[in-house]
């Protein structure tokens, strides 16, 4: 199958900006994400995750494009750069957003929905990663975290899709959710044009039986390796 439709990214600020700046930034731009339902129908399912950054600055992001229901791989893309914004706690997104972007300005294809190795709106702010990128591609998106960063939340059972809300004191943010029975719960949160019920659903859908939904699985090989194969299935990564 192939895929022609052109990628088109908002261009809301700049990326070179103060820690100040940035959290103004966020501040205004958490008024302008949806936290409502959009009707989903996908088609197109897409990770985004990107490499630990190395002692150089050096990080490596990918996007990969995954066909849904069949899950067959329809589009990956990686950029390496340089990343000079300082490590600070609810402002990754300024440090990890420009790469992700990157790959995405190579992408050939549109997903209908973005699954994001970190925060939606379960961050101080309202604006985590998930959310921030959400308003560049202006695409439904899910934050779908390995750990909490603001919050807390009801022991959740063991059973796969079991899961419990994520409170920031009455405000419901997220939830924590149990992707695999025995393995410990993603922080899944609203990123942009999606509610949270629905979210959760997506989330469940994509798992495979691993602790990360597959778009996300994937993404994060391929954010790690060079020319990467995730187990057979053909995950060639483009430079």
């Amino acid at each position: 199958m192939l895929y022609n439709s052109t990628m088109r990214i908002r261009r809301l600020h700049e990326w070179d900006v103060n820690v100040g700046l940035a959290r103004e930034l966020q501040l205004r731009l958490a008024k302008d994400v949806v936290t409502e339902h959009t009707v989903l129908c996908p088609s197109l399912v897409a990770g985004a995750d990107i490499s630990s950054v190395a002692p150089r600055g050096l990080a490596r992001a990918a996007v990969v494009v995954l066909e849904y229901p069949g899950f067959g791989i329809a589009e990956v893309q990686v950029a390496e750069g340089r990343i000079d914004f300082p490590y600070i706690p609810g402002l990754l997104s300024f440090r990890e957003i420009p790469l992700i972007l990157a790959c995405c300005e190579k992408l050939g294809s549109t997903p209908d929905l973005v699954l994001v190795d970190g925060q939606g709106i379960a961050h101080p702010r309202r604006i985590g990663l998930a959310a921030h990128l959400g308003l560049f591609l202006d695409l439904p998106t899910i934050g779908c975290a390995k750990s909490i960063l603001c919050g807390s939340h009801q022991p959740v059972e063991q059973e796969a899709g079991a899961s419990a809300g994520l409170f920031d004191d009455e405000e419901l943010i997220g939830a924590a959710l149990r992707t695999r029975a025995g393995v410990k719960p993603v922080y899944v949160s609203v990123g942009h044009k999606i509610d949270l019920a629905v979210a959760l659903e997506w989330v469940v859908k994509c798992c495979r039986g691993y602790r990360l939904p597959e778009p996300i699985r994937l993404a994060h090989l391929a954010a790690g390796s060079k020319g990467v194969f995730a187990q057979g299935r053909g995950l060639r990564v483009s430079n």
